[in-house]
């Protein structure tokens, strides 16, 4: 799909930085670069708090804007604006997720000066009551998809390895470990309910 005549004369307005085009730009993705955001974090299973999708939503723009509008100015027109900024977005979101979740992990591990790394005792607690809730929740999993949650959640093993060990497609390891989630919250409810 090529350029609408809509997204041709905002994307001018911005560029020539036209009164209000901005502001007009961002209300007309607004929507597209929160869904961005929203998909990442759900596909990479990471939580985000409001305040985090919109520090991400403002690294998005941001990365629009620097460089006198340097994004844009690449733009050839061959594609939607919208298909366009939702590349963009994609890559600033990952590689700030990627970033925050390596610093989170960080984070929680000390080096004593004899070379030995030490998890704090607060994050220590947080992954075993993790891990016993999983364990606790998996007994309402059956077959492939008990394993395909044990391997992912608990070993910490990739898709391409999950995949390498059960036989399983690559490509249907999102999906099954998105179904088994969906299970395990539903009876993780129940269960408090």
């Amino acid at each position: 799909m090529a350029l609408s005549e809509i997204d041709r004369k905002l994307l001018d307005r911005c560029l020539d930085r036209k009164p209000r085009a901005w502001e007009d730009f961002v209300d007309r993705y607004m929507g597209l670069v929160m869904h961005v955001i929203n998909h990442s974090a759900q596909a990479r299973s990471i939580r985000l708090a409001p305040e985090d999708r919109e520090d991400l939503c403002a690294e998005v723009f941001l990365a629009v804007i620097k460089d006198d509008f340097a994004v844009l100015r690449r733009f050839r027109g061959q594609a939607s604006l919208a298909t366009y900024l939702t590349v963009i977005a994609r890559r600033v979101v990952v590689k700030e997720l990627l970033a925050n979740k390596s610093a989170a992990r960080l984070a929680t591990v000390t080096v004593q000066p004899s070379g030995v790394t030490v998890e704090s005792a607060t994050a220590a607690e947080d992954r075993l009551y993790n891990r016993d809730e999983v364990e606790r929740l998996l007994e309402d999993l059956e077959g492939y998809e008990a394993q395909v949650v044990r391997l992912y959640h608990i070993e910490g093993k990739s898709y391409r390895e999950i995949s390498s060990a059960t036989g399983m497609p690559e490509n249907s390891v999102g999906p099954t470990l998105s179904r088994a989630r969906e299970k395990m919250r539903r009876a993780g409810g129940e269960a408090t309910a």
